[in-house]
């Protein structure tokens, strides 16, 4: 990475990763304009610069705007571009392209972490395994690691950052990516807080569809079973000083 007082520049080593982050980039400014980010200025084949913004990274206290601004943007992106998509296939663009399917790169790196030693054996892969095949089976939102280092908040506007790995997910995964990623970087979130963020979302993503709105607590525990094994190699980073927390959302019912 390189910046300036008024551009900061993301370089690939991978042209097909800086390609894909920037159909990414594009696609989410299209198809979920309300989740703002940064001005795109340049592109390279191994490189993209953004317009500089200076602001803070995402705290619990940001937790419950935060809620809304995500079941905003899954809203707007299914109603927009999502209806009827499939979460076990990838998505075609317009331009020839795809977006990846939910279920397949989980796998691919579920099967990763049983050979690295951050599952025990097989049977919990397989558990994980069931998990993620039950929770594909539902209306398409999109991924895009919404951890409290892809958000930048100003004195006015709210910017995500970082479209390198945006995927399909189901509605709510994106929310449990941020609830989990917080609890590793400040500590285990009360439990209401938890609570309150799934209606936030829900009712967010619920004005844009009578379909949607209906994330439950138990869907919002599986998917922190998941981030919890699928962020296993990142939890001791010095941003991620409390571990792995347990699932919290049952506990608010």
């Amino acid at each position: 990475m390189s910046t300036s007082p008024r551009h900061h520049t993301k370089h690939y080593s991978d042209p097909a990763r800086c390609t894909a982050a920037h159909r990414h980039y594009d696609w989410l400014a299209e198809q979920a304009p309300t989740l703002r980010q940064p001005p795109l200025i340049a592109a390279t084949p191994t490189s993209l610069t953004f317009g500089r913004v200076e602001g803070r990274h995402a705290e619990p206290r940001d937790l419950l705007p935060l809620a809304t601004m995500l079941g905003d943007a899954h809203g707007t992106a299914w109603t927009y571009d999502l209806r009827g998509t499939r979460l076990d296939q990838p998505r075609a663009l317009a331009d020839g392209t795809s977006l990846p399917d939910y279920v397949s790169p989980r796998r691919r790196a579920l099967e990763r972490r049983l050979l690295q030693g951050f599952l025990p054996d097989r049977e919990a892969l397989d558990l994980l395994l069931g998990v993620l095949c039950r929770t594909a089976d539902g209306l398409a939102a999109f991924y895009k690691d919404s951890n409290p280092r892809n958000v930048l908040i100003t004195a006015s506007t709210v910017y995500t950052v970082d479209v390198d790995d945006l995927t399909l997910a189901p509605f709510g995964y994106d929310l449990a990516k941020l609830i989990h990623t917080l609890a590793l970087s400040h500590g285990p979130l009360p439990p209401q807080a938890v609570h309150d963020a799934v209606q936030h979302y829900n009712t967010a993503a619920g004005r844009h569809s009578r379909q949607l709105g209906d994330l439950t607590t138990a869907q919002l525990d599986d998917f922190l079973l998941l981030h919890r094994a699928l962020t296993a190699p990142y939890a001791a980073r010095d941003h991620y000083r409390n571990g792995r927390p347990q699932p919290l959302a049952q506990e608010a019912q």
